[in-house]
């Protein structure tokens, strides 16, 4: 394992899946507080075929995945758009990507694109340029390392998304009944 990865307690890789662009960020976390480790992204338009395309996502998220052993992968869930020939290109670019962990044994966790806008601005309309403002400024990342295709920041605002939601105290789930309380929790009834 290369040294500088070491000196982590967890990394996490967001994913922003793409069928042209894929963007991918890499956070570094020790003691509770994340870095940037890597940012960048996939250009897949160079591809005519999309079967050429996803073999691409899946050799890049696979050396992605070996170069820096992630040990959790963040990804934007696809928002529904009208054009169902889109949708499915694009779930195929994330299954791919999810397949490239899965092989690893790297659990993933998926954010829509409105919860990591709210979660990394504060508000779940921001664009993309904001989101990268924000990204900068709470990572402190020099603006010429802001890569231009923005793809990069959002899956960089993924990871950091994740990182939040993980840092949160898991509640109890709560029954709206007794009843419902009695059924689940047979053990604690007696």
């Amino acid at each position: 394992m290369d040294q500088q990865l070491k000196e982590w307690d967890r990394i996490i890789i967001g994913i922003d899946p793409g069928t042209n662009v894929m963007g991918y960020g890499v956070l570094g976390i020790k003691h509770h507080k994340p870095a940037l480790i890597a940012m960048g992204v996939i250009l897949l338009s160079k591809f005519d075929d999309h079967y050429m395309r996803l073999r691409r996502i899946s050799e890049r998220v696979s050396g992605l995945v070996e170069q820096y052993l992630p040990d959790e992968m963040a990804l934007e869930a696809p928002f529904y758009g009208k054009n169902v020939q889109s949708m499915l290109k694009l779930g195929r670019a994330q299954g791919v990507a999810m397949a490239a962990a899965l092989v690893h044994d790297i659990p993933i966790s998926e954010y829509a694109p409105l919860k990591v806008k709210q979660a990394i601005t504060g508000n779940g309309g921001a664009s993309k340029e904001q989101v990268a403002e924000m990204l900068r400024r709470n990572l402190n990342i020099p603006k010429e390392s802001i890569d231009p295709h923005l793809d990069a920041t959002d899956a960089l605002g993924v990871a950091l998304c994740h990182f939040y939601e993980s840092a949160k105290p898991k509640t109890a789930k709560t029954c709206s009944s007794w009843k419902e309380f009695i059924a689940k929790n047979p053990d604690k009834v007696k």
